[in-house]
């Protein structure tokens, strides 16, 4: 099966796939650089950065790559706006925001001439974002990782959201193989974001011992917490999540990150410490099909490899 062109804006992605943006500090430069080198749009997980740091990814992904380079930004994030105003003024090509909606992203986006891509599991903001400005949207269903906004399949809603908007549409939570974005892409998607596939890559900025955990998941392993932002989020049952899930673990010391926060515990902390390898007391955040992956690929493998499995399909 080709694959049609993603256009974005005015970016043309020659593989209509966008790495997911997996905070906190998972998807930085590197791996960015590394989808975008392949055709494909790299998005750096910008929530939980400083405005130093973000600076120094996204120089770093332009220094690997002439390809697309995008940010993903949670829009509960208490430095929101100031985080998306500092990619802007890097000059990043787009933004992605998601774990909560946005109005006010879409003046920030308007005035610089930035794509502005929302993260969104519904006709209705579906709609307000195409009548917003919105230069796409991503819809994800119940089977992407972290926060989810819907407990519906991504091919249960896909179609009434393709039929509502005129904008570019990109399908994510389960893709993970060539047959996915296949399937997806005949119901009308215009491309698919890939989450949990690219977190098990060589390129992510994790810990060997978090790349590892990933092989080890088991489909029973896979469960739905309660976050602090205020939304379900999946992830990999380990000590650290059954514990959340029998109730709060209040935190004794407060980062003050987002807007309005649960504190039923600290998901900065929590999501850093599963980044650095921490896999007993950090949390894992995942995708519902994670226990299909087994084994750790470059980028390019992973690319390779959709490539193969796609040229076999009619």
């Amino acid at each position: 099966m080709k694959l049609p062109e993603l256009k974005i804006g005015d970016k043309i992605a020659k593989m209509p796939i966008i790495q997911g943006g997996m905070a906190i500090r998972l998807s930085t430069g590197r791996l960015a650089a590394a989808v975008a080198n392949q055709g494909g749009i790299g998005l750096i997980a910008a929530s939980g950065m400083t405005n130093d740091e973000l600076r120094y990814e996204i120089r770093m992904a332009r220094a690997l790559s002439k390809g697309i380079i995008g940010i993903n930004i949670m829009f509960a994030a208490k430095k929101f706006a100031e985080i998306v105003n500092t990619a802007i003024d890097e000059g990043i090509d787009l933004v992605v925001a998601g774990a909560g909606f946005s109005r006010d992203i879409f003046g920030l986006g308007q005035k610089s001439g930035t794509p502005v891509v929302p993260i969104v599991s519904s006709v209705k903001l579906a709609k307000i974002s195409q009548r917003l400005g919105a230069a796409a949207i991503i819809v994800e269903g119940k089977e992407a990782g972290g926060h989810l906004g819907t407990d519906q399949s991504i091919k249960a809603i896909i179609p009434d959201i393709v039929d509502a908007v005129d904008i570019p549409v990109i399908a994510a939570g389960g893709v993970l193989h060539g047959q996915d974005i296949a399937d997806l892409i005949k119901m009308g998607v215009s491309g698919v974001q890939m989450g949990s596939r690219f977190a098990a890559s060589v390129e992510a900025n994790s810990a060997p011992a978090l790349k590892e955990y990933y092989l080890k998941a088991k489909p029973e392993d896979v469960v739905v917490i309660h976050s602090p932002v205020g939304l379900p989020g999946r992830a990999v049952r380990n000590p650290w999540a059954a514990r959340i899930m029998e109730g709060p673990v209040p935190p004794t010391q407060c980062d003050n990150c987002l807007k309005a926060c649960k504190h039923n515990f600290c998901i900065i902390r929590a999501l850093s410490r599963a980044q650095q390898g921490d896999v007993e007391t950090g949390l894992v955040f995942t995708g519902e099909y994670l226990p299909t992956i087994d084994k750790i690929l470059t980028v390019e493998e992973i690319f390779q490899q959709l490539k193969a499995e796609l040229a076999a399909i009619n």
